[in-house]
């Protein structure tokens, strides 16, 4: 008996230790850490500082991740278009008696990533690293990426501790919209990293402050930053103590990794590398759906375009030479093949049924015969053919395929007596040329660019190139656009704050910029992404831009 009960009494003892063993590690058993892998077609990941590069995929990836802007957009339907809501801002107006000043109200509760409190000083402190070059905060390589694109926006002032009052140089109702791209990252952490920093001056504490801020971000969105490893990796965790209860993530973890090539992106997605990828390969279609995965595309307000030259000497100063081009495209035929249907033709910034389309009277279609009739018109034929350098990139944040899209062009527009030349250089580059115009060295001699654009709001589609305002350095008027029509349809935009009034003036805009072949309008993105079938709930808006935080990732 007593040799049982000690038999019996090991037994017990091994349990209970087993029994106590699984209860300790019962919650890792039980729920294993939900990890999403993204493969972006960036070559680099955009900066994390607060304003991304990269393009607006870095908006998408660093951007509306880890940070908030005054006002954002409403990225939940895929249906309907996506809009401009409150953000950080619940409301504002502009002033009655001076349409240059705005007042926000802000929202009250929201902590930065480190804890500090977002208020109005946080807003002035964010508005002046990048307009006011006498802030110790204030970084120049934030500049080009964020001024150009809110190019009216004055000054700060804190009215209280919840209230803002914005100035701009001039009336200009598109100023909230232009906000959504300025990202509020913390004052507080940036000043420890500056008191922290070593530096001969302020201005080096001031940019090793800014360094070490990007590898180790604070600001209010719903990732925040976990690891950062420079051309390889970024880790994001889930913000639990986010602002919008709502848009808390549900999965634990973000890991994304750049991967400029397209083919690459696919066989890491196939291989079970990522879990998610942008742009996969056309023609590795048919296997990303026979294996599974889930791919998504819809038609979002994005133009792939030639963006030319108008300065003096060149080519496209002819509008019977631009009118040429856009008629001989055969955009059905790139998307049927080279694209695989994820693509929609494009007859100008804004399709028919859009409130800013307008009436354009020159109708963008595949004419060949119009397009040589119109080159010999001009002096040109199969014995004389017109040279165009066109500036593209390999990859890139929109860029859809780049090279063997304007290799399709290239051929295309042989047969209308053009000789066109390819000058392919990296995508971060080519979108730092863009600031710099076709005057600038960086050009290359390129009488033409190829970077594509979002089109969601009327500075964004359209007054950042029309405006002859709106000429380098100040934004993208890169060919250096000068049409006193034009200038004074985007005056007349801007001061309309009805908005009727405002599209009316918009639809006149694009009819008119339509009319002079401003661009070669050549596709509309659809966006396309290959998810893995274990991730839910993700919903593909009409928008360049997505929200990551619904997402789930089944076991």
């Amino acid at each position: 008996m007593t040799r049982l009960s000690e038999i019996v009494g090991k037994r017990q003892a091994a349990a209970l230790i087993l029994a106590t063993a699984v209860s300790v590690c019962w919650p890792q058993l039980a729920r294993a850490e939900a990890v999403v892998r993204i493969g972006m077609t960036a070559a680099d990941i955009p900066r994390t500082l607060g304003q991304p590069d990269q393009g607006f995929e870095g908006n998408r990836f660093t951007g509306l991740t880890m940070y908030d802007g005054l006002t954002m957009w409403d990225l939940s339907s895929s249906d309907k278009a996506s809009v401009m809501i409150p953000g950080l801002a619940t409301e504002w107006k502009v002033d009655d008696a001076d349409k240059k000043k705005w007042t926000f109200k802000l929202r009250p509760g929201v902590t930065f990533h480190d804890g500090s409190p977002f208020n109005a000083d946080a807003v002035v402190w964010n508005v002046e690293k990048v307009l006011k070059q006498d802030a110790v905060q204030f970084d120049p390589s934030q500049v080009g990426v964020t001024a150009s694109r809110m190019p009216t926006l004055a000054s700060a002032r804190k009215i209280d501790d919840m209230t803002v009052e914005l100035t701009t140089k001039e009336p200009d109702s598109f100023l909230p919209i232009n906000l959504t791209n300025l990202f509020m990252a913390s004052p507080v952490k940036w000043q420890n990293l500056f008191e922290a920093a070593a530096g001969a001056d302020t201005k080096a504490k001031s940019q090793a402050a800014w360094e070490a801020f990007a590898k180790d971000a604070s600001g209010t969105g719903p990732w925040k930053m976990s690891s950062f490893t420079p051309r390889e990796r970024l880790e994001l965790v889930k913000n639990a103590n986010y602002w919008d209860k709502a848009r808390v993530p549900k999965v634990d973890k973000l890991v994304l990794l750049p991967m400029p090539e397209a083919n690459a992106r696919t066989a890491a997605l196939l291989s079970g590398q990522v879990d998610w990828i942008e742009a996969p390969a056309p023609d590795a279609l048919p296997e990303i759906k026979q294996r599974g995965f889930v791919l998504y595309a819809n038609e979002e307000p994005h133009v792939w375009p030639w963006q030319f030259s108008r300065a003096e000497g060149s080519p496209w100063n002819d509008i019977r030479v631009r009118k040429a081009a856009n008629l001989c495209v055969d955009r059905e035929g790139l998307r049927d093949g080279l694209l695989a249907g994820l693509m929609v033709p494009a007859t100008g910034t804004f399709e028919p049924g859009h409130p800013w389309r307008g009436k354009p009277s020159f109708e963008i279609k595949y004419d060949k015969p119009a397009a040589q009739k119109l080159m010999q018109e001009a002096g040109f034929g199969p014995n004389k053919k017109l040279t165009v350098k066109i500036q593209t990139s390999a990859s890139g944040s929109g860029q859809m395929l780049p090279l063997p899209m304007n290799e399709y062009l290239q051929q295309a527009l042989a047969e209308c007596y053009f000789d066109v030349q390819l000058d392919v250089i990296e995508w971060n580059t080519l979108f730092t040329n863009w600031r710099r115009g076709a005057k600038d060295p960086s050009a290359n001699g390129a009488n033409a660019t190829n970077v594509t654009y979002a089109a969601m709001d009327p500075f964004f589609a359209m007054v950042r190139f029309l405006q002859s305002g709106m000429a380098p350095p100040v934004s993208n008027n890169w060919g250096y656009i000068n049409n006193p029509k034009f200038d004074e349809l985007v005056t007349k935009a801007r001061q309309s704050f009805d908005p009727a009034e405002r599209d009316k003036a918009l639809a006149e805009l694009h009819a008119a910029s339509v009319d002079d072949a401003a661009f070669l309008y050549v596709a509309h993105d659809v966006a396309p992404r290959a998810l893995s079938p274990k991730i839910k709930g993700f919903v593909q808006p009409k928008s360049w831009f997505v929200d990551l935080s619904p997402i789930t990732l089944t076991q």
